[in-house]
């Protein structure tokens, strides 16, 4: 094993001088609460449901979020596996530089950053539409949409220095509310026996049902809902006994939100009868509020005060979105400063063991993505939302890949487990199913992100070129720091 290898897989008990995080700070609870407040439960059935019923496969959507969940299932038995041997906040970066060579992690850690942050500007750009709509709707107020975005960027700053006990606790009060009425709603329809049509389960689950329209852009969506699962290898710094609390997270966290999503979409599509479910979802979408799909059957089995409750859960789901890309996003530079690969002052934390120079530099980096759409006077939820989150998704999607591939590679150079289902075939069909979504995500990005084809090229393009400046930033710091060069 050369030193560059051993470097990369090393693991913060195995080094006590450097900075480490506050460990022994959470179980699998806080780890699960940090990746579904990241995956926005309410968020994704309001935002990509409709979408994926209107211009997917219809009715078979939760069909779809099946699909995706035993894609994104595979991928997770090597990440797990790989994450017994490796502990740190790095995850992709430290995952992919053991497998795949220093440079190759760097790269990818250059890439991991930019998705969360692009994610977390997205999800700004949503929350701060909703947030000036409820002031104008509530209040006296008519504050502008970055307003309301500035100003939580600052709130948010100061969750992520109160350390990670606080984000876990604000995070499972919104957690729990989003899913807690959602799951209201799914446990009264299917009390009720469904809607026009019944349960309709042959209509949502059967093979000609997963299979009829365009089941390859329902997949799409189904996979962008999910994102944000592998933040469980982020936090195995700040776990408790992270070897048996990670695994146990990232599985738990799989399995729950893939039965949310594959739950949730089926009651709605219930609700409005499973052959009126598409043209209700156009309609939706033709007015310009998609939401209007999931809101009005919910409204009308529980009652007219859900109308005014879920637009303020949506705000909140949104906001424990951009608090957990916050801490995803600071932990990455934490530990690239730590590793050398960036100023060595990003590793600095506070009293609470947060990373506080990382995060500052997260909310400016945050502000700087979001603030030239504000200035051009661009709407936040056609383009700001639109283009990020598609983006993020695609560069997700190449770090789930390399990540499959590192772990066939790791474990074939290192026999620390001999176990082959979990160390080659799982990591091969993961990494063969995840391929295949990158192929579906660029042949439709236009239609992911909801704008033109030249605006979808320079997004697909920033990508690799991210990946490229973070190989090369590598390579300078590497020689400058060698024996021998002044």
């Amino acid at each position: 094993m050369d030193s560059q290898t051993a470097s990369a897989e090393r693991t913060v008990r195995d080094a006590p001088t450097a900075a480490t995080l506050k460990p022994n700070a959470l179980g699998v609870l806080g780890i699960l609460f940090f990746v579904l407040s990241g995956q926005a439960p309410l968020t994704g059935i309001a935002g990509a449901a409709p979408i994926s019923v209107a211009i997917g496969n219809g009715s078979g959507t939760p069909a779809a979020y099946v699909v995706a969940g035993a894609v994104i299932l595979l991928f997770s038995v090597g990440f797990v596996a790989m994450g017994r041997y490796i502990v740190d906040a790095g995850a992709f970066y430290t995952y992919i530089g053991t497998g795949l060579g220093r440079a190759a992690g760097a790269g990818s850690a250059s890439v991991a950053l930019f998705a969360y942050c692009v994610i977390q500007a997205a999800m700004y750009g949503l929350y701060g539409s909703i947030v000036s709509g409820l002031l104008a709707d509530h209040t006296p107020l008519h504050a502008p949409w970055w307003v309301c975005t500035l100003v939580t960027m600052a709130v948010v700053q100061v969750l992520g220095a109160a350390g990670i006990e606080m984000g876990a606790r604000v995070l499972a009060v919104f957690v729990l509310a989003e899913f807690g009425i959602l799951l209201l709603f799914d446990l009264g329809t299917l009390l009720e026996g469904g809607g026009p049509e019944g349960l309709g389960v042959a209509d949502s689950f059967s093979p000609s049902a997963a299979l009829q329209g365009a089941p390859g852009v329902a997949v799409m969506f189904a996979l962008a809902s999910m994102f944000g699962f592998e933040a469980t290898a982020i936090y195995g710094e700040e776990a408790k006994n992270p070897k048996k609390t990670v695994p146990r997270a990232t599985y738990l966290s799989v399995i729950v939100v893939t039965g949310f999503f594959a739950l949730t979409s089926w009651t709605l599509i219930s609700a409005h009868g499973a052959s009126r479910a598409p043209g209700a979802a156009n309609t939706a979408l033709a007015s310009g509020d998609s939401a209007g799909f999931v809101f009005a059957p919910v409204a009308d089995l529980l009652g007219g005060w859900v109308d005014g409750v879920l637009p303020v859960l949506l705000a909140t789901s949104l906001f424990a979105g951009v608090l957990t890309f916050h801490n995803s996003a600071n932990r990455y530079l934490f530990c690239l400063g730590r590793d050398g690969q960036l100023p060595a002052t990003l590793c600095r934390l506070n009293d609470r063991h947060a990373p506080w120079i990382a995060g500052r530099v997260q909310t400016v980096v945050a502000a700087l993505l979001v603030m030239p759409f504000a200035l051009a006077g661009e709407d936040p939820v056609l383009t700001l939302f639109s283009w990020f989150s598609g983006l993020a998704v695609l560069a997700m999607m190449l770090l789930y890949l390399l990540t499959s591939v590192s772990v066939v590679v790791f474990f074939r150079r290192r026999r620390a487990d001999t176990g082959v289902w979990n160390t080659l075939f799982a990591p091969v069909l993961g990494a063969l199913g995840i391929a295949g979504a990158i192929w579906l995500i660029l042949a439709n990005f236009t239609t992911l992100i909801g704008g033109e084809a030249s605006t979808a090229l320079w997004l697909v393009l920033s990508v690799p070129v991210v990946m490229v400046l973070g190989v090369a930033n590598h390579r300078i710091r590497r020689r400058r720091t060698a024996p021998g060069t002044g």
